[in-house]
């Protein structure tokens, strides 16, 4: 296994579930009565709130709507293609070697 391999072994499931919990996120955000610092509502908000909170001072709400976790789920998303997908740069390079 080289490198290449075992940082696409490691990234692939790090990006996978960092999109779940986003989109998990935007569900908790339909029930504004939710407190996010009970379980299990804490397992989302925890590894997302510090990609949150810098995001939110760059984008305000819309319409009252918090817009940031759909933001997020697209950037993952998007570095997970480029990086794993078909033709992602860490496929095309484990396929030279």
């Amino acid at each position: 296994m080289t490198g290449v391999d075992l940082t696409a072994w490691i990234l692939g499931p790090v990006l996978g579930v960092m999109t779940f919990l986003f989109i998990f996120r935007i569900i908790l955000t339909w029930y504004p009565q939710v407190n996010l610092n009970r379980l299990p509502f804490n397992l989302i908000a925890w590894p997302t709130e510090p990609f949150l909170i810098p995001l939110r001072k760059l984008v305000q709400p819309i319409g009252g709507v918090d817009i940031t976790p759909i933001i997020w789920v697209g950037i993952f998303s998007l570095l997970r293609e480029i990086l794993l997908g078909q033709q992602g740069l860490l496929t095309m390079i484990s396929r030279v070697n």
